[in-house]
């Protein structure tokens, strides 16, 4: 990636996240919590795709109602990356061949749109649709997703207030969505309270949580929540982010993994 004058966020974020896609080594996600997709989201999800070389996917799937309206590449176009296409199976059946899955081990970016998360699940869940967005991020990929298409990026994903499994692409955490403009803190805390070995992420509207490894970045207008349950003499604790604030997973994903080997011994989850 070039390091000339492209935009004013961009040396900052490539320190934030050394490894663009190109450079073949650790992902980013892009967890973002709905409502208006700024231009700086936009812009930053292209850059760590590749900038002019990136190859994006938008996955249209969790839309109930138009997912294969193809008007919603004109936004990605408009910042002429190498190539963008959708990546949408109407069935499970499709999901499930290799075939389908190809386009993924060409791209450098997937975004998946919001909608609705369990038509995700059901479609993608366990296909190689699943598998090769791991490799993505494992070979220096970005995958941002907005609404749904952030939520399912946990393995203990919330749908209507109970925990469903979706994709592990963020490890120890359980991600939602339209966090405060929905009033979603209570059910994530509930969601937690079962699930204590897991970091919850709340991502507000017009926000996003930009993960690289350990490395947590705010982008937007609102807030991003870090909530980590009550758990023995550990009491429950909130961590409360703005734009620009950066976050150390580090510690927290540490503790958690200790409470998962409590869990396991004891036969919980």
């Amino acid at each position: 990636m070039p390091c000339g004058p492209i935009r004013k966020f961009t040396l900052a974020w490539i320190c934030f996240c050394a490894s663009p896609a190109l450079a073949g080594e650790e992902g980013t996600v892009i967890l973002h919590g709905g409502g208006n997709v700024t231009s700086a989201v936009r812009d930053l999800f292209v850059e760590l795709a590749g900038g002019n070389d990136a190859r994006l996917l938008v996955i249209p799937t969790a839309d109930p109602d138009t997912p294969e309206d193809i008007s919603r590449l004109e936004v990605w176009r408009a910042r002429r990356p190498a190539s963008v296409d959708l990546l949408h199976a109407r069935s499970r059946d499709q999901a499930a061949t290799e075939d389908f899955a190809a386009p993924l081990k060409r791209a450098t970016g997937v975004w998946i749109s919001g909608g609705r998360q369990g038509t995700l699940a059901s479609i993608y869940l366990g296909t190689p649709v699943e598998r090769e967005l791991s490799d993505l991020l494992k070979r220096g990929g970005v995958i941002g997703g907005t609404s749904a298409g952030a939520a399912i990026q946990s393995k203990v994903m919330v749908v209507r207030g109970e925990a469903w499994k979706g994709f592990d692409l963020v490890p120890d955490a359980v991600i939602d969505q339209h966090f405060l403009a929905r009033n979603r803190q209570d059910r994530l805390w509930r969601v937690l309270e079962t699930h204590p070995q897991r970091i919850g992420i709340g991502v507000d509207e017009d926000t996003a949580a930009v993960i690289c490894g350990d490395r947590l970045r705010v982008v937007g207008d609102s807030t991003v929540s870090i909530c980590v349950a009550a758990y023995g003499s550990q009491s429950r604790r909130l961590e409360l982010l703005k734009s620009g604030d950066q976050f150390d997973l580090k510690s927290l994903r540490s503790e958690v993994a200790s409470r998962r080997g409590v869990l396991a011994t004891a036969g919980g989850q």
